[in-house]
């Protein structure tokens, strides 16, 4: 029989931590569940040794106030910022050619709020009624239009895409009707400028 592992404590849910955090930008939420599969592993290898399944419990759930613990000491540290996070998530997956609707359902699975994702949404990309934000989606459309080679990136070599077809593509990624048709009908140079000029910001 293997010796049982020894257990995590606070001092290696906060090694965990800081290594994760060192690799990797997350969340609380993330982090949460990075140090809740850290505990849940060693239960398995634990069981595995020998140790009975309520015992193994018991102290996975003793170790849930250090897990909390560490969460709050890494976010006030500075080291975990879900609003960070999300504006610099929001600028990133815009610029990857996703909508704001996407990058919103995106933050919403890492845990983010609403009230934050909004006000990242709006820090990075701009409020959703003025200018600079239908800048940034029509740029997030063009590059999305640039990988799936459609409208103004369309090859010609190709035949001509049936237009619901490319609607379809853009619905399905978040965008409007409207973002999505400016997109399709703009000629190449003027596509590659405004993405250029987007991710240059």
């Amino acid at each position: 029989m293997e010796d049982i592992p020894k257990a995590p404590d606070a001092r290696t849910l906060r090694e965990t931590a800081l290594a994760h955090l060192a690799r990797f930008a997350t969340t609380e939420l993330g982090l949460r569940q990075v140090l809740e599969r850290r505990v849940r592993r060693w239960g398995t290898r634990a069981m595995h040794a020998g140790m009975a399944a309520e015992e193994v419990e018991a102290i996975s759930q003793g170790l849930k106030p250090a897990i909390e613990d560490t969460v709050h000491a890494m976010s006030g540290l500075g080291a975990v910022d879900d609003a960070g996070f999300a504006r610099s998530r929001a600028l990133s997956l815009t610029r990857t050619g996703r909508s704001r609707r996407a990058v919103a359902a995106h933050l919403a699975t890492k845990g983010v709020d609403q009230d934050t994702t909004r006000a990242a949404l709006d820090e990075s990309l701009g409020e959703r009624s003025d200018e600079n934000a239908s800048r940034a989606e029509l740029a997030a459309a063009l590059v999305l239009a640039r990988k799936r080679r459609l409208g103004p990136f369309r090859r010609d070599d190709r035949p001509d895409e049936d237009p619901m077809k490319a609607l379809a593509v853009f619905a399905r990624n978040g965008f409007s009707r409207d973002v999505a048709q400016s997109a399709l009908d703009m000629d190449l140079e003027e596509a590659e400028d405004r993405i250029f000029e987007f991710r240059s910001l």
